[in-house]
Parts: C-alpha cells; structure tokens; sequence
C-alpha cells in the first residue's frame, strides 16, 4: 500500500493542529491499464478529496482529475471533474445544497434536479466513489442493506444520470470489511478498511 499520512496544521502562530490528516492512496486497475491516486483529509464522515484517474487501454485512452468534499452527515456537497481525450477536454461541477438541490454545471449555466433525493455521487471506474455511502452508512462496522439513489457520473463524456445501487455488509473484522455492491446486473464483494477505503475491488481495482 503506497500511502501516507501528515499531519494538516492549522495557523501556526496559533500552535493549533487539526484532527484530519492527510493521506495519499494509490490504486491499479487489473485488466486495464489504469492508475488512480487520490489525496484526501477523513474526518468521521466528512472527507475531503483530490485526485487522478488515468487509463492508457487500447480501446480507450483518457484521463480525469477530480475534486470532492463530503460534509459531516455524510452527503456529497460538490464535486469537480474535468477529463481529457486526444480529441477534447471537458469539466463539470456537480453540487448539492443544504435544502436537497443538485446544480449541474458544464461551464454555460446550471442545470437544478433533485435526483430523487439523492446525495451520493459515484464516478465511473473511480473506487474512490464507494466510500462514500459505505462510510456514510458505516457498513464497514456495522451490518446492513441499503438501496439507494446516486447521481452517477460516466467517463469520459461526463454524462449524468440517476441509477440505484446496493450496498450490503458481507463480513466484518478488526481492520478489513467484505461490502457488496450492486449496480443493475453488476454485483461484486468489495474489501475495504476501517475507514472505509477500497482495499480490494476484484475485476476493477486494488490498492498498490
């Protein structure tokens, strides 16, 4: 596992240290040449995120660069995307208000939806994405089932639509969870950590 933490100061003038710390995980796709390293900042529920997907395949080459920010109740606040191709580059901001309301916003105008009252975002091929409801819902240390609505971003077009996934607790132990996931005739058991990292995502990715 190719990760880190430092500790994220605050003024230093102050002498105050903040209680996140930042971390840089990496992980590596298995049957497609892909890569994606993300730093982010946990705390409880909240996460704070940064990162890069790329993917050099012969059938498709693109990458992508991202920013996240996840409030304390666990709900997705905003997200920035941007991906390039050998032919165009294109970004989107996707945000959530406190009253429930998506803006969508590809640089000529936002675009309001409520996305059936969702507020997790997934984004395609980036693991990253399921740790958001996994840790909102803490299905890393405690059972449960949840059927839930996500606005779902696909790559690298950056088309958005409204999809339902599953996520249910498999296993549980002291520092790795078995998650499933579901998403329409999709379904795999996903390892994660304690946090509720993606330690393990069999056919997609693992962490190197």
């Amino acid at each position: 596992m190719n990760s880190f933490n430092t500790a994220e100061r605050g003024n230093p003038s102050s002498g105050e240290t903040r209680s996140a710390a930042a971390q840089m995980v990496t992980w590596q796709g298995y049957d497609v040449p892909r890569l994606e390293q993300v730093r982010f900042l946990l705390s409880e529920r909240k996460l704070r995120a940064s990162g890069r997907l790329v993917t050099a395949g012969p059938a498709e080459q693109f990458s992508g660069s991202f920013e996240v920010s996840v409030g304390e109740t666990g709900a997705v606040t905003r997200l920035l995307l941007r991906t390039a191709t050998v032919s165009e580059e294109r970004q989107i901001s996707v945000s959530r208000s406190s009253e429930g309301i998506w803006l969508v916003d590809y640089g000529q105008g936002a675009e309001r939806a409520d996305f059936d009252g969702a507020v997790d975002v997934d984004v395609q091929f980036a693991v990253l994405f399921n740790a958001i409801p996994i840790r909102r819902l803490n299905l890393q240390q405690e059972e449960g089932e949840h059927e839930i609505p996500v606005v779902y971003v696909t790559l690298p077009d950056l088309s958005v639509q409204l999809v339902r996934q599953r996520y249910r607790t498999v296993s549980i132990s002291e520092d790795r969870s078995v998650v499933s996931f579901t998403h329409g005739e999709f379904e795999q058991d996903i390892t994660v950590d304690r946090t509720g990292l993606v330690v393990d995502y069999p056919r997609i990715a693992y962490r190197i």
